[in-house]
């Protein structure tokens, strides 16, 4: 059982504030210098644009977009932009910190931010959100650099979106970087394995995790939560290593059957009804707040933040939780798991297979030669699994939980770089 817990009795409303509450728990443990905590409780820059767009109907609506760079301390700040209407400047401040730690435990010589444009992607044609992103690119035109700040796809957003900013770039700067951006289609300079990576990333630590238990995968049962691209990938990549997928779920619908469901089934089916499991019939359909509590060996919740809480966490089954999305697990939640001695591989490990490939995709830009599926494959295994025993080993010394550990590993190596750097 952890000896070390963020507190319980203490509520976090800001996603910042959650960030910050792990961040000082991690920093006690490890008697961080108060010099360097203060530095990581605060963010390098944060930038707030509006973008005045021409819709299809000639109107000029005018969008939120945001950029914050938490830490270069490692090396050139690097995350995703999300196209969500949900997004905030709290929202995108601790998504660029998880960033700097989720770097920092994949020992990238990254720092970290986040970014992203309060829309509803879905709502809107390919023109309008052709021009946003646009737009976007040259309100962040200093911002963005190959060596300075490298954006790559997040919720709402892909490969086509990663493309039009790369190339509205590339006219505002009259080069053509293709470092600049990661996620692309491979036909522009993207890299193999980059769109199973996130996926992959959940497979090999849970597989980590497990043979620290003495399981064996063909004995163990899953859950995952979440069908976008990092649970269908995990599902997939799981059952492909012989663990019985029995509960999936997304926005739409959730499904379980104690028997096994198949995946390649589930994933022929969301290919042809709009990418949802609406409708699916390999599998009982279940109330979606019954998923995370299913009879499973291992949880995956790979959808959104804050769904593991202080209600259904008492009610979970599992023994190992491997955490696709980022921040599942409320603060509040992380006791409870602790004392119910659920192994849980945190989002800063679990889900940092994308922005490791991300970083082999930046660095085939660099180098102009690309290397194949297999090789990034490989190099991603080694990198993670040698993540993964980091922490491990970190929990073990510490007497702490995994995420805890993580957040340890990832202090350990930032403060290296502000005390190297230092400050003036």
């Amino acid at each position: 059982m952890s000896t070390h817990t963020v507190n319980a009795t203490q509520t976090h409303d800001s996603m910042f504030d959650a960030v910050l509450a792990r961040l000082d728990t991690a920093a006690k443990i490890m008697n961080l210098s108060d010099d360097v905590l203060q530095v990581l409780r605060n963010p390098q820059k944060q930038v707030k644009v509006s973008l005045p767009i021409t819709m299809d109907n000639g109107k000029i609506q005018v969008f939120e977009g945001y950029r914050t760079i938490h830490s270069t301390h490692l090396g050139p700040s690097k995350g995703g932009i999300r196209y969500a209407m949900d997004v905030n400047a709290d929202e995108v401040m601790a998504l660029a910190a998880w960033m700097s730690f989720k770097c920092a435990v994949a020992n990238l010589p990254y720092g970290g931010a986040k970014g992203g444009i309060k829309c509803d992607p879905r709502a809107m044609s390919v023109g309008e959100l052709e021009r946003l992103s646009r737009a976007y690119a040259q309100a962040m035109k200093d911002i963005f650099g190959v060596n300075k700040d490298i954006p790559a796809p997040d919720m709402g957003t892909s490969g086509r979106e990663m493309a039009w900013i790369l190339d509205e770039f590339n006219k505002i700067t009259g080069e053509d970087s293709p470092g600049v951006i990661t996620g692309k289609p491979i036909a522009i300079g993207g890299s193999l394995g980059r769109d199973a990576a996130t996926g992959r990333g959940v497979m090999v630590n849970t597989l980590a995790a497990l043979k620290k238990m003495n399981l064996k995968p063909i004995e163990v049962t899953a859950v995952v939560q979440g069908f976008g691209n990092v649970g269908s990938h995990a599902a997939r990549l799981l059952a492909e290593k012989g663990i019985k997928i029995v509960g999936i779920g997304d926005h739409t619908a959730s499904f379980y059957n104690e028997k096994g469901i198949d995946i390649t089934a589930a994933l022929a089916f969301t290919a042809k009804n709009k990418g949802v499991l609406k409708g699916f019939t390999g599998a009982t359909e279940i109330k979606s707040a019954e998923l995370l509590i299913s009879k499973c060996d291992v949880l995956v919740p790979a959808a959104l933040q804050n769904v593991i809480t202080e209600e259904n966490a008492p009610k979970i089954q599992a023994k190992l939780i491997v955490e696709g999305a980022n921040g599942p697990t409320m603060p509040e939640a992380d006791s409870i798991l602790n004392d119910k001695k659920i192994i849980c591989v945190p989002d800063i490990l679990a889900n940092s297979g994308g922005v490791t490939v991300s970083y082999f995709e930046w660095v085939q830009n660099k180098a102009g030669y690309y290397w194949t599926e297999d090789e990034v494959n490989t190099k991603h295994d080694l990198k993670m699994e040698i993540a993964f025993e980091a922490i491990w080993n970190n929990a073990a010394h510490f007497k702490t939980g995994m995420r805890l550990a993580a957040y340890i590993t990832a202090l350990q190596r930032i403060e290296q770089g502000v005390k190297l750097k230092g400050a003036y």
